[in-house]
């Protein structure tokens, strides 16, 4: 690492720990059903809450006014309102938060000189990604406030896999400034990642499936999707046609997820036995060790959500689990490449 890739080196792992807490904050939005309770956006004043009762009534009467009141929460008070309320604004603080953290050091760098060309490059696929990132939060949250009081799970899943890219894609170049030396490769293990990567990401797109339609409440059993069966028979039946059942049905789409599941474990068993062939880095090992605990304790999380129905800690700790292994994911592969 040299001396004056440090500065931006922390900068770039400061806005990777940010994303992390800002896909904490959101997971625990969606399992505590708190993100319609802010219907509009304004990107300023937006970040400052209701100061007084007034303001809170009328906030409380903006929700009135949307179907998940109208339809599921006709129930609530003012103070039921509050509890929601919390989750979705500081999930979207965090994301303002970030924004500056990411725009004012990068304009500073750039000012100073401190950049490559090629950290500069990438630094602006950064920052768009980062912008995309909200518009499409924004554009989920739209989706929950027409006729269906919840988001749709194709716009949840865009949502939240562009969050684990942008932290994936700033790790990367974080790495490139911390590891700036090439080495030879042997290519058919890293390719091999790679295609263990997509796998992963398709994965973390199926979680988001499973959240969004609320996938998880039923077939409460493991490894059986019920008593005796592996394949519950709602898997094919529920939508129509039958390739459906597997995007938009919640019994396939759980379904998927866990078989899914069981394939991510495969790769990584693969990474493992090709990377025993070889003389390896002490960070290669390092990574490959990481992913080996990392599947196994998201396996585990995994399972323990399904069979208690998704409490909300747990939810988040599979969460948190999928995260830490995007991340040992990224940095094996990183090690791996040139």
């Amino acid at each position: 690492m040299k001396k004056d890739n440090k500065k931006i080196i922390y900068w770039l792992l400061t806005g990777c720990v940010l994303i992390f807490i800002m896909v904490v904050v959101g997971g625990i939005t969606r399992l505590t059903h708190s993100g319609l309770s802010i219907s509009s956006y304004k990107l300023i004043s937006g970040t400052i809450p209701p100061m007084n009762e007034v303001e809170w009534h009328e906030a409380f009467d903006l929700y009135k006014q949307y179907p998940e009141y109208q339809k599921l929460n006709n129930h609530f008070d003012l103070q039921d309102f509050k509890d929601i309320y919390f989750w979705e604004w500081l999930h979207r603080v965090i994301g303002r938060f970030i924004g500056m953290v990411f725009i004012i050091p990068f304009l500073y760098f750039l000012i100073r000189k401190q950049l490559t060309k090629a950290t500069i490059k990438k630094s602006i696929v950064l920052l768009i990604l980062g912008g995309f990132q909200g518009f499409l939060g924004w554009y989920m949250v739209k989706s929950g406030l027409v006729d269906n009081p919840d988001v749709s799970h194709y716009r949840l899943a865009a949502h939240l896999t562009t969050a684990f890219i942008t932290f994936a894609a700033t790790f990367w170049v974080a790495l490139d400034l911390i590891f700036p030396k090439k080495k030879e490769i042997e290519k058919g293990i890293r390719n091999f990642i790679r295609i263990s990567l997509l796998v992963l990401i398709i994965q973390i797109i199926y979680g988001a499936f499973v959240a969004g339609l609320d996938a998880g409440f039923i077939h409460n059993h493991w490894p059986m999707m019920s008593e005796g069966k592996f394949i519950h028979e709602t898997v094919y039946i529920e939508q129509q046609p039958v390739y459906k059942n597997f995007i938009e049905g919640r019994s396939g789409v759980q379904f998927a997820h866990r078989i899914i599941a069981y394939i991510v474990v495969a790769f990584i068993i693969g990474i493992w036995l090709k990377a025993r062939r070889l003389i390896l880095t002490k960070y290669q090992i390092t990574g490959i060790n990481c992913l080996l605990v990392g599947v196994t304790l998201q396996f585990i999380l995994g399972v323990l959500t399904i069979i208690y129905a998704v409490p909300v800690w747990l939810g988040v700790a599979h969460q948190i689990g999928a995260f830490l292994l995007l991340s040992a994911m990224t940095f094996t592969l990183h090690r791996f490449s040139k």
